[in-house]
């Protein structure tokens, strides 16, 4: 499948790159689930990852945290290579937040030591006294996305708008250099997704923040301030490069495999068959 990309793309060594991607290919059983995939993400961008069911997004989320290799292709990360570096060490540098660790947390965790323990790359509680400086910047994160009134609650009481949040606070708990989150609004009510869409457009406003990618199935989930955009079909890129260029009707029917029409408006887009 042809596809669209950002010319003259940065060397992967480069610095100011939080993920470089070349000629990636991964195969699992016989199946190709990326194909041919090259990709730069520098430091100060926010990436949305869009597709189908099956494109390839958790797949492309999973090798930019070190949790899978390549098959063919290299992968570097914050300037690592996959495969050749300590992914222990790389993880502490990058915050993810995806279905398969959410279901790690226990259900009879407080809240309070779900967010902290990610300091000690841990899920629950394992020592009776944490740092003061770690306690501090798990409760500020626990502010800033509305959570911090449930710091002492058991996680499993929790609404599936409030885990979500809180799992977002533990990904940034390490201070970040790459910020990952894997269909965030999933599951959540038209409430629970604005909520979470107005704090992530705050995130991403932030230049303090880290490197930024998202993957969704839907534009009504693209925050403002977001910069790029890719698009994924079958393990390949359709289009990929700024949002604006990138998130249009032609290039969402192609994706998709229907004919859409896009609209943008106050920084949202939203998608209709046309």
């Amino acid at each position: 499948m042809a596809h669209d990309q950002l010319p003259d793309l940065p060397a992967a060594d480069d610095p100011d790159l939080a993920v470089a991607a070349d000629h990636v290919v991964v195969t699992r059983s016989g199946q190709h689930l990326l194909r041919d995939l090259t990709w730069r993400v520098e430091l100060d961008e926010r990436w949305v990852v869009l597709g189908p069911n099956g494109a390839g997004k958790t797949t492309l989320i999973n090798l930019a945290a070190g949790r899978t290799h390549p098959t063919s292709g290299t992968m570097h990360v914050l300037g690592e290579r996959i495969g050749r570096t300590d992914l222990h060490e790389l993880r502490t540098r990058v915050g993810l937040s995806t279905a398969a660790l959410a279901e790690t947390i226990p259900a009879d965790e407080a809240v309070r030591n779900v967010v902290v323990t990610a300091a000690w790359s841990v899920m629950g509680r394992w020592k009776e006294d944490y740092d003061p400086g770690d306690l501090a910047r798990a409760e500020a994160l626990m502010t800033q996305f509305g959570v911090g009134h449930l710091a002492e609650r058991l996680y499993g009481t929790l609404s599936e708008g409030e885990r979500k949040r809180v799992q977002i606070s533990r990904a940034l708990m390490t201070d970040p250099e790459l910020l990952l989150l894997d269909e965030p609004a999933a599951g959540l009510d038209l409430g629970g997704r604005e909520d979470l869409v107005g704090r992530l457009a705050r995130v991403a406003a932030d230049p303090d923040s880290p490197a930024l990618v998202l993957v969704t199935h839907h534009v009504e989930e693209i925050p403002p301030n977001f910069t790029h955009a890719m698009l994924l079909r079958q393990g390949e890129i359709v289009a990929a490069g700024l949002l604006d260029e990138v998130i249009t009707g032609d290039n969402l029917s192609a994706t998709f495999g229907v004919p859409l029409k896009v609209s943008h408006e106050d920084g949202r887009f939203s998608a209709r068959a046309s």
